[in-house]
């Protein structure tokens, strides 16, 4: 229950992000389309299009600008058919992932990763098969990437440890998206792992953290959480009888979020005004404060009700004479 509970609030913090980008959807949808169209077309119009009779190819236009223009379009056609497969191949790879991975807060956190791999990874392709359909050699692109790669990589040490540190948190299960966690101070929710960054949200703030900069982890999701409350009762009550009345009543108090009864541990600090009684619930991390608070009002209410005092502060004066 508590994982499904915890999935359905993740998933509805990712629906809030859809309706951000609702509208982006059908332009999207549109230009796939477009380009369906288009390379259905350069199948059914192939021998036309790349025939001898072609009329980009075939036809002497008796300019050279002209000529060298109309012998683009060949390559034009060519380098969207290929943008539109693997725009298409890609869509469906996604869809699927997100299909897989989608059912635990773990699986989402695995499946945003490969997503993003698998969104990397493709526009890498695309770059080396477009350029390949232009005459560039593809064989030459891979080489030097490789050495530039072997080069750039002496100079961007970070963002390779970046890169290895987020992929040891995903695959060791350090943290999930949906977990909520404390780096460096900051405490927030897990919106994304990314390969190079983890973003946190707290309170409509985003904090951007590399992965490679993120040490000694809190992670309060592991467990239920426990919300404490102390108060305060006058030194002049009689702490039996107000125990007594406590431990009658402390299990029949109603705590929205709680995950079980309220205890009562007993007494915690004798302070300056008043004996201090801790009380504690469990709860989720997400409902940490909001069951803190109505655990604070509802033994206040107890106490009210059975002329338990909560003191206000007092100086007693002492004089020596």
């Amino acid at each position: 229950m508590a994982n499904k509970e915890k999935l359905e609030k993740i998933k509805e913090m990712h629906n809030e992000n859809k309706q951000k980008l609702r509208a982006v959807g059908p332009v999207k949808l549109i230009i796939l389309t477009i380009l369906l169209i288009a390379t259905v077309c350069s199948y059914v119009f192939y021998d036309y299009i790349h025939g001898k009779n072609s009329p980009f190819t075939g036809v002497d236009y008796g300019s050279k600008f002209l000529n060298d223009l109309m012998s683009l379009v060949p390559k034009l056609i060519m380098s969207v058919r290929f943008v539109t497969i693997l725009l298409v191949i890609t869509t469906i790879a996604l869809v699927v992932v997100k299909k897989l991975f989608s059912k635990t807060p773990r699986g989402i956190t695995v499946g945003g990763l490969i997503m993003n791999l698998i969104r990397w990874v493709t526009a890498i392709v695309l770059v080396i098969v477009i350029l390949y359909q232009w005459g560039v050699d593809a064989t030459a692109i891979i080489t030097g990437a490789g050495v530039i790669t072997l080069v750039v990589g002496l100079g961007m040490q970070s963002l390779i440890a970046d890169i290895v540190a987020g992929l040891f948190i995903v695959f060791e299960n350090e943290f999930n998206v949906g977990d909520w966690l404390t780096i460096d101070d900051f405490y927030g929710q897990v919106v994304s792992i990314g390969i190079r960054t983890t973003k946190l949200k707290s309170y409509g703030n985003i904090k951007i953290i590399k992965n490679n900069e993120i040490h000694g982890v809190i992670n309060r999701s592991v467990e239920p959480s426990v919300a404490l409350s102390y108060i305060d009762v006058e030194y002049g009550a009689k702490l039996p009888e107000v125990e007594k009345i406590i431990k009658e009543n402390v299990g029949k108090l109603k705590i929205p979020g709680a995950l079980g009864a309220v205890r009562y541990d007993g007494v915690t600090n004798l302070g300056a005004s008043g004996v201090q009684l801790r009380f504690q619930v469990d709860c989720y991390e997400e409902d940490f404060y909001s069951v803190g608070r109505a655990l604070n009002g509802a033994i206040k209410n107890m106490f009210d009700e059975h002329g338990i005092s909560i003191p206000f502060p007092q100086v007693v004066v002492h004089n020596g004479d």
